[in-house]
C-alpha cells in the first residue's frame, strides 16, 4: 500500500514540479470560480441556452487561435515566462469582470471579451505547463505528472464551483465579490509560478557561430528562425507523419469538443429544467470533480503503465455513457450521479490521451503536440454556441444526449483504427530512447 501510494505521488518529490503543482492548483481554483460564474451571469443577463453557448465560443475561438501560437512559443521561448504572462492575463480578467458586476455596469459583450482574454491566456498556459512539467520529471515520470496536474485542477472543482456558487448567493458578496476573490486565488498561483527555476535549456546561453568554422571570434548571426506559421505547420507536419499520434489528436478533439460541452449547460439544466437556484450549479459541477478525484490517484500510479491505452478506451467509453445518462436524468441526484461517473471517465480519457500523445513525440515537437492536443478545448468552445441554439431547437435532453453519442461513435472508430481488441490488450507506451538509464528526472540530481 506505502509503494503504491509513493508511486502514485512519485512527481510531488520534486521540488520544481512541486512548486509548480501548487501553482497551478490556485491557479485552477481561480478558473474553476470563474468558468462557474461566467455561465451563471450569462444565465441571469439573458435566460437563453444560445447565449451560454455564445459565451464559451468566444472561449474556444481565442483558444483556437492562441493554443498553436502558445505551441510555437513553448518550443521556442521560456515556458516559466510565458507561464507569468498567462498567468498575470487571467488574473487581470478576473478582476476586471469583478469590478464592472460590483460597480453595476456589467453587459453582456463583457463576458465575451473576457472570454476572449482568458481564452488566448489559456492558449498559451496549457501547452508551456505540461511541456515544463516534463522538464522537470523526464520522460519517465511524465504519465504521472500529467495525472497529478489533472489531480490538482479536478481537486478544484470540487470545491471551487460550489464555492463560486455560493458567494453568488450571498447578497453581500455576489457573483461580482465571487469573482474578486477568484483573483485572490490567481495572484496566489501567480507568485508560486514566479519562484519557479529555469530549465537547463532556458538557463543555457547562446552560442554565437563561428565563421567559416573558425575560432578567431569572428562570428555570424545565428540563422533567422521560421515564422510562427511555418512552425505550426510543422507541428500538423509532424502529426501527419505518425499515424498513431495523428489519431489520438483527433479522437481528442472530436472527444472533447462535443461530450465536454455538457459542463457549458448545467446552469440550463439545473434551474432551467430542475428548477433551482445558482448554489445547486455549483454543487453538480463539484459531483464532476468528486468522480474525477476518486479515479486520480489509482491512475497516477498506473499513468506509465502497459494499460495506459486500454484504460483510456475505456474511459472514453464511460465518457459518453455518463453524457447520456446526464441528459436522460429525471431529477437532480439521478443527474448528480451521472455527473460523478462522467467526471471520472473524463479524468481517465484526458490523462492518459495526453500521456500517450506527449510519449511518441520528440522534445523538439512537445509543445506543439500539446497545443494540439489542447484544441480540442477551443472545440469545445467553437461547439458550444451551435450547441446552445441546437438545444433550443430541439430540447436541452436531447441535445445532451447526441453529444454523448458522437463521444461514443468517436471513441468506437478509434479502438477499431488501432486494431480492434488489439487496443483493449496492455501495450507498452513508447519511451524515448535518449535516456537510457534515467531513473532520476535531472532537477533530482545533485
Amino acid at each position: 500500500m506505502s509503494r503504491a501510494f509513493d508511486q502514485a505521488f512519485s512527481s510531488l518529490r520534486i521540488p520544481a514540479y512541486r512548486t509548480l503543482w501548487w501553482g497551478g492548483l490556485f491557479a485552477f481554483i481561480s478558473v474553476q470560480m470563474q468558468f462557474l460564474l461566467r455561465g451563471i451571469l450569462a444565465w441571469d443577463l439573458t435566460e437563453r441556452e444560445g447565449a451560454l453557448g455564445l459565451v464559451y465560443l468566444c472561449f474556444g475561438l481565442a483558444l483556437l487561435i492562441a493554443t498553436p501560437l502558445g505551441g510555437v512559443a513553448t518550443d521556442r521561448f521560456s515556458k516559466r515566462t510565458i507561464l507569468i504572462g498567462a498567468q498575470a492575463v487571467m488574473m487581470t480578467a478576473a478582476i476586471g469582470m469583478g469590478i464592472a458586476v460590483l460597480t453595476g455596469v456589467v453587459q453582456f459583450w463583457m463576458l465575451l471579451v473576457s472570454g476572449l482574454f482568458q481564452g488566448t491566456a489559456f492558449g498559451f498556459f496549457g501547452p508551456a505547463r505540461v511541456a515544463l512539467s516534463a522538464d522537470y520529471v523526464g520522460r519517465e515520470h511524465l504519465g504521472n505528472a500529467i495525472a497529478l496536474s489533472l489531480l490538482s485542477m479536478n481537486g478544484t472543482r470540487i470545491f471551487a464551483p460550489a464555492l463560486a456558487g455560493v458567494f453568488a448567493g450571498v447578497a453581500f458578496i455576489g457573483i461580482g465579490g465571487a469573482y474578486l476573490i477568484g483573483a485572490v486565488m490567481a495572484l496566489i498561483g501567480f507568485v508560486f509560478i514566479l519562484a519557479l527555476p529555469a530549465t537547463e535549456s532556458e538557463d543555457a546561453p547562446v552560442e554565437p557561430v563561428a565563421m567559416n568554422g573558425s575560432s578567431n571570434g569572428s562570428t555570424v548571426a545565428a540563422p533567422a528562425r521560421p515564422s510562427p506559421l511555418a512552425d505550426i505547420m510543422d507541428g500538423v507536419r509532424y502529426v501527419r507523419a505518425k499515424p498513431e499520434l495523428q489519431r489520438l489528436v483527433l479522437t481528442s478533439f472530436v472527444v472533447i469538443m462535443f461530450g465536454f460541452n455538457y459542463v457549458a449547460f448545467y446552469p440550463a439544466m439545473v434551474e432551467g429544467v430542475f428548477g433551482l437556484d445558482e448554489a445547486w450549479v455549483g454543487y453538480i459541477s463539484s459531483a464532476s470533480a468528486i468522480g474525477a478525484v476518486v479515479v486520480a490517484v489509482p491512475l497516477a500510479g498506473k499513468a506509465d503503465s502497459p494499460i495506459a491505452r486500454p484504460a483510456m478506451v475505456i474511459g472514453g467509453v464511460g465518457f459518453g455513457v455518463g453524457v447520456i445518462a446526464f441528459g436522460l436524468s429525471p431529477s437532480f441526484w439521478v443527474a448528480f450521479v451521472a455527473i460523478m461517473f462522467t467526471g471520472a471517465a473524463t479524468t481517465v480519457y484526458q490523462s492518459l490521451s495526453n500521456t500517450l500523445a506527449l510519449a511518441a513525440a520528440d522534445d523538439s515537437h512537445q509543445g506543439r503536440v500539446q497545443s494540439l492536443m489542447q484544441l480540442s478545448f477551443a472545440g469545445f468552445g467553437l461547439a458550444a454556441a451551435p450547441l446552445g441554439i441546437l438545444a433550443e431547437m430541439v430540447g436541452l435532453r436531447a441535445a445532451v444526449v447526441l453529444m454523448g453519442t458522437v463521444v461514443l461513435i468517436a471513441v468506437g472508430i478509434y479502438a477499431v483504427l488501432e486494431g480492434g481488441s488489439t487496443v483493449l490488450r496492455p501495450q507498452p507506451v513508447d519511451q524515448p530512447d535518449d535516456r537510457p538509464d534515467a531513473e532520476l528526472a535531472p532537477s533530482e540530481r545533485s
